[in-house]
């Protein structure tokens, strides 16, 4: 399985349910609560000019109608995980995340 896929298991998990979306095209319709999350930057370490260690960096959002929801304390409890944002739309919650996995 790879690191992706993890994550998606890893965020399943923490919702709960299946509601989760790896870059969901428009047409898709979700069930909330949710999260959707895209790959968003790369860390590289480099030594001798070569790449020896890479990070990928996720956008992770919890989407729930529910301003109490656990959910968003659940994602912020990941290492290396930081809170970057929160909007309502929709009547909507959104709390984002940035996560290195």
């Amino acid at each position: 399985m790879g690191r992706r896929l993890e994550l998606q298991q890893l965020l399943k998990d923490l919702l709960g349910s299946d509601n989760v979306y790896f870059q969901p095209p428009a047409t898709v319709e979700m069930k909330y609560p949710a999260i959707v999350y895209h790959r968003d930057d790369v860390q590289t370490n480099h030594a001798n000019d070569k790449p020896y260690h890479i990070r990928k960096r996720y956008q992770v959002m919890v989407i729930d109608p529910n301003p109490d929801s656990p959910i968003p304390d659940l994602v912020a409890a990941l290492p290396l995980c930081e809170f970057d944002r929160f909007y309502t739309a929709d009547n909507l919650n959104h709390d984002t995340f940035k996560l290195f996995f």
